[in-house]
């Protein structure tokens, strides 16, 4: 429960004792009405957006709609000011050939996202390098982009590429991703209890000192816990996650255990929640899926088309045979879509999904709590499927007794605050020469 909701009666009873009178009981649509008021104000700001660079061309780009989760007519109808949008390079092999395939995949990356801002749509959105460019951005009525690396694979093993992203605009990046990289050892180890580094490698430790210097924010979202607790007690400044959530609510490798979030406090940092449905709630979700596997199979049999549900079985199919396979089952997904309703199981929703960030706020306290969704990564919950539904979260928040100050605190003041200081570190550490 909110410390706000756990006093509300006192507060109440002082409110008769020194008013004298009943306070006035607030309408649903009195409520709603003032969430859009907070929504309004406060700096919304997400900090995992994935993005495919077929999607920043001039045919084909974010001032569409596209069938993504985050374009900018989404983020605008849904009144979230800042997406944070991802370099993200899957894990390769630790040789050179691929590194260099990822260092091209990673450039190709921060070169569509400068095109966006710096060529396609100026007049709409601008990259931020500051929290004084987001807020002067904000204020000047256009929707912000910031640059965040997932893996960190792309660098090699020259740790001069480090400062060249940080130059490009990356503010947060992570060592590791589903897959141990040549720095330290990712949380999917978990799945066979096989390690590379058994944390860290000693790559990894210059990798940090060098993030430190040049003012990069460092990533613990897809780390191993050994690795992310070494990384927490050599940073000279504040970490982050940029998508994880409470792993006491949740037991999955992804999410961070009380040990990491409260060394993460301590060491000033900041966890942004992620609404993402497995990480949320598994077994609901795996419920629900399993419900939706059923619907589809049946509508699948009643049309003759025999439904996958494993997505390794996809992925071994060749590309002609998988384009056949989607294309039978468009008119099946058309069918269930239509009958959803027969479908009991809840999915994961909004407010599952706030039950995260209540908890690390009472256990980390609220300055060290942000939110993300990890859209067109996977993310997403029911209320909160793509950036066009933005206020919903916000309305859960005033539902359960956020203040306004604490509501734009989570929305962008706790990680804008965590750059603030990393920033400040490194400033420091290169006068230090």
């Amino acid at each position: 429960m909110h410390r706000i909701q756990r006093y509300a009666p006192l507060l109440l009873i002082a409110a008769l004792v020194f008013t004298g009178c009943q306070p006035a009981e607030e309408t649903e649509d009195q409520m709603i009405e003032r969430a859009r008021g907070i929504h309004e104000r406060v700096i919304t700001l997400d900090t995992h957006d994935d993005i495919n660079v077929a999607n920043f061309t001039n045919e084909r780009n974010y001032t569409m709609d596209l069938p993504t989760q985050i374009t900018l007519p989404k983020m605008r109808d849904g009144g979230l000011d800042v997406a944070w949008l991802v370099v993200y390079t899957g894990q390769g092999d630790l040789d050179e050939a691929g590194y260099e395939a990822a260092y091209e995949n990673a450039i190709s990356k921060f070169e569509a996202i400068h095109w966006l801002a710096e060529e396609k749509a100026p007049d709409q959105i601008e990259i931020a390098y500051t929290s004084d460019d987001v807020r002067r951005i904000v204020g000047e009525g256009k929707l912000v982009a910031m640059i965040g690396v997932e893996n960190a694979y792309p660098v090699g093993l020259n740790l001069e590429n480090i400062a060249d992203f940080q130059e490009r605009g990356a503010r947060y990046m992570s060592l590791s991703h589903n897959g141990h990289s040549q720095f330290v050892d990712s949380n999917t180890g978990e799945r066979d209890d096989i390690w590379l580094h058994d944390g860290m490698s000693d790559l990894g430790r210059e990798a940090v000192a060098e993030m430190n210097r040049v003012g990069i924010m460092i990533d613990l979202s897809h780390p191993s816990k050994e690795g992310n607790m070494e990384m927490i007690a050599l940073s000279r400044a504040p970490v982050m996650a940029s998508h994880s959530s409470a792993r006491a609510l949740n037991d999955h490798s992804r999410n961070l255990s009380d040990e990491e979030l409260l060394a993460i406090r301590d060491n000033g940092g900041v966890v942004q929640a992620v609404a993402f449905r497995s990480y949320v709630d598994q077994d609901k979700h795996a419920a629900w899926q399993e419900a939706q596997n059923d619907l589809l199979r049946s509508i699948g049999e009643e049309m003759g088309v025999q439904v996958i549900t494993d997505r390794a079985e996809l992925r071994a199919m060749s590309s002609e045979d998988r384009a056949a396979y989607m294309e039978a089952m468009g008119p099946v997904r058309e069918a269930a879509e239509a009958r959803m309703g027969e479908i009991t199981a809840e999915p994961v929703n909004v407010a599952d999904f706030v039950d995260h960030i209540d908890y690390m706020v009472e256990l980390m306290g609220l300055d060290h709590v942000g939110i993300s969704s990890d859209f067109d990564g996977g993310g997403g919950v029911e209320g909160w499927m793509d950036a066009s539904e933005t206020f919903s979260v916000t309305l859960e928040l005033v539902r359960r007794g956020y203040t306004e100050e604490e509501i734009g605190k989570l929305w962008s003041g706790n990680l804008l605050r965590v750059l603030d200081e990393v920033q400040a570190v490194a400033a420091q550490i290169q006068a230090e020469g």
